[in-house]
């Protein structure tokens, strides 16, 4: 394939059953996409698959953007490295200790076990020194010490990873920086966390536990950041890699491998990203993200281009203290099982995944999942499936329903694969009300964006089941993690604790502290070569009431007041939980963002269709929920699809690599960006 040189760019998106890549010619606008078998073994020959379906060289590409659930995965399934922390004499069992509470969503539940910490006890080790919570040393550290704790934990128990994590090393980092390099100096081989590299926090369980999180992908992640940089350049790449942050923008692969938990939800943060792109261009107020891939459904909302944020997440019950987008996340997608538990009809949260993959794929796969079902539904073409690129089963397919669901149900075929996705929608409303209707806010009130590979699919259901009155497919919408890993900036977040109260008086001496955050940022700017006119620098306090525990980002604007900021604070307060407080403000963290901006392609415009009404390229039956019939489906091939184009449902849209399913009480529109727009089926 022959490229413009310096016109074309490359995003890659790591999923649990395919990897997507996208290419976007600058010039003429053409974006073109191949999906290869994720490689579980291997991360990067999968990538290099993927990428090799668009381009046999790299020479001509002008930008390469990767987003990867590596880490992710690493965590979930305890694959990580082993790691020894670390801590202040009397503190090691701190992560057993936690906040000893139980998470809401098990509070009746009396069985709970927290999972136990990543870290025996055995590797977790303390040394004399200690910082007061105002960063005065009141203990100097005991370098001796900290000697012996290497030498044990590496020496003695063969660990390759540590973590170090000082009380209130927040208000002062020096005792963790000197730990750190006497560590790197003894074991210039043994890859060395500090949590003030991470996040300048307070919460020492949380920070611990960020670090200690950090420091277990690290090895794994440097290795396979390592090895996929190795072979692209080999392929011919010249322009750095860059990874896709879990809060959003890019940071270049050197940074990283320094900082590898930002990227833990790199690859559904690329969706979020895009969907803001669009949302912005298009004027769309509010948008709920609906992206589905093999193994998970991930949710966002979106208000007025800006998709939530916090800096507060967990995984798997570990929690960590680092920008991420409000990523809800359903143990859903199309690999997964569905099953009978106790004569009870289940979907995931177990996924076929890559390998041996869904029935229909006739790899070694035996349990029914949401691909087969689609299949027996007549929702997916078997000839036509990637592009008729993959052979699948459905007659296999369909032989696994029936054993493994319809006979145990007493139901036929069809009722019982129907009411997988009755079940499947049944947990997906639940997780879509958590970030809308337990926050205030209407869903019936937004457009839901919906992609991914089984997201077109999934989503008329979805709006039916929820009263949304409009459903968005973007181009490409396989791969749309993957172009909106395109539409990112390179961004970095910096943050310090404080904890002052609200006044005008303490506005005024945060200066010197948000210059030493602002510094930061312009050195890491300018180091990626963002040119000073390419950068900006958004300044942000975390403000709660005096006596709450956890607090509101506020951005500061020029001119702000103790007053202005704590009136914002009270109405975002309002907003989200339904009542604002006469309490005086208080002041927790700095927060400092800095944004390198890249050029970006733009939307480009459809020329009109000829017609009103497309011819359809076939017919098929299919399962209607709104007739709850098997009916004849129009097919329609979207690459034949113009601005204007209109169809009324029972209809399917196919491209290859996703499938619309517009059911008998919808309506499509196409827009001008060649969009597909599904209206109707409210009750």
């Amino acid at each position: 394939m022959s490229q413009d040189p310096g016109r074309t760019r490359f995003a890659v998106d790591i999923g649990g059953t395919f990897v997507d890549a996208i290419s976007y010619d600058d010039a003429t606008g053409e974006l073109r996409l191949h999906k290869a078998s994720t490689t579980p073994d291997a991360p990067a020959r999968g990538v290099l698959d993927a990428v090799g379906g668009l381009a046999g060289r790299l020479d001509d590409v002008e930008a390469f953007v990767h987003g990867t659930t590596l880490g992710l995965n690493a965590i979930l399934q305890r694959r990580g490295a082993d790691v020894g922390i670390i801590t202040n004499e009397g503190f090691r069992d701190l992560l057993e200790i936690a906040r000893a509470n139980v998470p809401a969503q098990y509070m009746y539940d009396f069985s709970y076990a927290p999972p136990p910490p990543l870290v025996p006890r055995r590797h977790r080790t303390g040394v004399p020194g200690r910082i007061d919570a105002q960063g005065t040393v009141i203990e100097p550290l005991d370098e001796d010490a900290v000697r012996e704790a290497g030498r044990l934990l590496v020496e003695e128990h063969g660990l390759r990873s540590l973590a170090v994590c000082f009380l209130h090393s927040y208000a002062n980092p020096e005792h963790e920086r000197l730990a750190a390099r006497i560590l790197r100096e003894a074991y210039p081989e043994v890859s060395v966390s500090t949590s003030t590299d991470i996040t300048r926090e307070y919460r020492e369980y949380e920070r611990t536990s960020t670090v200690t999180l950090d420091a277990y992908i690290r090895p794994v992640l440097n290795d396979y950041i390592a090895t996929l940089e190795s072979r692209l350049n080999d392929a011919g790449l010249t322009h750095p890699l860059h990874i896709m942050r879990s809060g959003g923008g890019a940071m270049t692969s050197e940074l990283a491998r320094q900082a590898p938990l930002m990227t833990v939800l790199s690859g559904p943060a690329g969706g979020v990203v895009g969907a803001s792109f669009l949302a912005r261009e298009q004027n769309l107020a509010k948008v709920i993200t609906f992206d589905v891939g093999g193994t998970s459904l991930d949710c966002c909302v979106i208000e007025d281009g800006e998709p939530g944020e916090v800096h507060e997440a967990g995984i798997d019950g570990f929690p960590l203290l680092i920008p991420i987008f409000d990523i809800r996340t359903v143990g859903a997608g199309g690999g997964s099982i569905a099953w009978i538990d106790e004569g009870l009809l289940k979907v995931g949260p177990h996924s076929a995944g890559a390998v041996p993959g869904p029935v229909a794929y006739r790899a070694g796969g035996t349990e029914p999942t949401v691909t087969d079902v689609a299949l027996v539904l007549g929702y997916l073409d078997p000839s036509g499936f990637l592009d008729g690129d993959m052979t699948i089963d459905a007659d296999a397919a369909r032989a696994a329903v029936a054993a493994k669901l319809a006979e145990p149900l007493g139901v036929d075929v069809t009722r019982a694969a129907a009411s997988v996705f009755q079940v499947l929608l049944a947990r997906t409303v639940g997780a879509l009300r958590e970030i809308t209707v337990e926050r205030a806010l209407d869903p019936r009130e937004f457009a839901l964006l919906a992609f991914g590979g089984a997201g077109p699919l999934l989503a008329p259901m979805l709006a039916r089941e929820m009263g949304i009155a409009t459903t968005i497919v973007p181009q490409v919408p396989a791969a749309f993690s993957a172009f909106g890993m395109l539409m990112s900036d390179l961004e970095y977040e910096f943050a310090t604790t404080v904890l002052r109260p609200l006044s005008d008086e303490t506005l005024a001496g945060l200066e010197e502290a948000f210059a030493e955050l602002e510094g930061q940022g312009e050195e890491v700017l300018s180091a990626q070569g963002v040119k000073p006119e390419d950068r900006t620098l958004i300044r942000r306090l975390d403000v709660r009431y005096h006596g709450q525990e956890h607090s509101l980002g506020i951005d500061l604007v020029p001119g702000d007041t103790a007053a202005t900021v704590l009136d914002r604070f009270s109405r975002q307060h309002e907003a989200r939980y339904g009542h604002a407080m006469p309490e005086p403000g208080q002041i927790l963290t700095l927060r400092v963002r800095a944004v390198g901006r890249l050029s970006k392609p733009g939307l480009r415009e459809l020329p009109p269709a000829a017609s009103a009404a497309p011819e359809p390229v076939g017919e098929r039956p299919a399962f209607d929920v709104a007739s709850g019939e098997t009916v004849a489906f129009p097919v329609y091939a979207r690459a034949a699809l113009g601005a204007g184009h209109e169809v009324s449902g029972p209809a399917i849209v196919e491209e290859g690599t996703s499938t619309t399913v517009i059911f008998g009480d919808q309506q499509l529109t196409v827009d001008r960006y060649g969009q597909l727009v599904i209206t109707g089926g409210q009750a």
